[in-house]
């Protein structure tokens, strides 16, 4: 879906991103990880053309973003800004309805759609005649995330969109966002610092330094297959935490075929174990799976 070939971008003479490639599967969430400086927003904005590349291409379906205006680009995109990114002048109604305004909707269809993601968001219509200044953190973010779904676009750039919540929101927009059933038809790029972040909402992980990729791959392969000590280092802080919640219990089958337990095989251990822990009859249950996790990083890790 989104392809990019051998990409830079300078600033005073010193490059911000440096001859990166990657591509952005159909459906797929591709994160940008990376601290700051890194590279990662800059590229974000190449892709919907708010920075200009200066060499390299950035194909969308196989066409080049050059062979078309840069508005008429932006309008096929939804965009999530930083800290939401609202137009503070604008009532919550004025800025979901940005983007039909332009598409010159009607008025009876922007009602419809707007109503139709505020219920998929959690967000009463109550807040329709608001301003952004009057919504909480969590309800900004989930406003800014519904102008972006509006349109309906195929692809999905998103900004840093969760960074300034606090950890309990956080998580429960989170759980929203990976249930969205909207969303799974998208192809969504995601940038971000939280590493934690990363991993539970992303397939695949960029993981970016001084301009350039170090590595790209899945969660698990970023933990168990590093390509350097950079890429392992990066990920040391966080990675037993990180582990428990990349594997699933299918992949300690067949160390627990003797073991019945009401989880789907498609449920990560660090969820089942926290469900286990508060139910003393399952005292068994969760002591042979922390047995079976153990052998089974042992296996894995390089």
């Amino acid at each position: 879906m989104i392809k990019v070939e051998s990409v830079s971008k300078y600033f005073g003479g010193k490059p911000a991103v440096d001859h990166i490639s990657f591509q952005a599967n159909d459906k797929e969430i591709l994160v940008l990880l990376g601290t700051s400086g890194c590279g990662k927003t800059t590229t974000l904005k190449m892709i919907n053309r708010l920075i200009e590349a200066d060499s390299g291409n950035i194909l969308i379906n196989g066409k080049n973003i050059r062979d078309q205006k840069a508005e008429d680009l932006r309008m096929g995109i939804g965009f999530v800004m930083q800290n939401s990114g609202l137009f503070p002048h604008y009532t919550v109604k004025e800025n979901i309805a940005t983007v039909p305004n332009l598409l010159k909707w009607d008025k009876k269809k922007t009602e419809s759609r707007t109503h139709e993601l505020l219920a998929k968001l959690n967000l009463s219509p109550d807040i329709l005649s608001r301003f952004p200044h009057e919504l909480s953190g969590g309800q900004q973010q989930r406003v800014g995330i519904a102008r972006a779904l509006i349109a309906d676009s195929p692809i999905l750039l998103m900004d840093e969109p969760f960074g300034a919540l606090d950890n309990i929101t956080k998580a429960d927009i989170h759980s929203e966002f990976k249930s969205l059933e909207e969303l799974k038809n998208k192809t969504i790029i995601l940038v971000t610092h939280d590493v934690q972040e990363a991993f539970e909402l992303g397939h695949r992980i960029c993981l970016m330094d001084k301009g350039k990729i170090v590595q790209t791959g899945t969660p698990k392969e970023m933990l168990y297959h590093p390509k350097n000590d950079f890429v392992k280092d990066f990920f040391a802080a966080n990675r037993l935490l990180l582990e428990y919640k990349v594997t699933v219990l299918k992949d300690l089958f067949p160390a627990l075929s003797d073991c019945s337990m009401d989880f789907s095989e498609d449920s990560n251990i660090w969820n089942i174990l926290q469900n286990l822990s508060s139910d003393r009859q399952n005292s068994s249950a969760y002591e042979k799976i922390t047995k079976a996790f153990t052998d089974y990083r042992k296996l894995q890790i390089v």
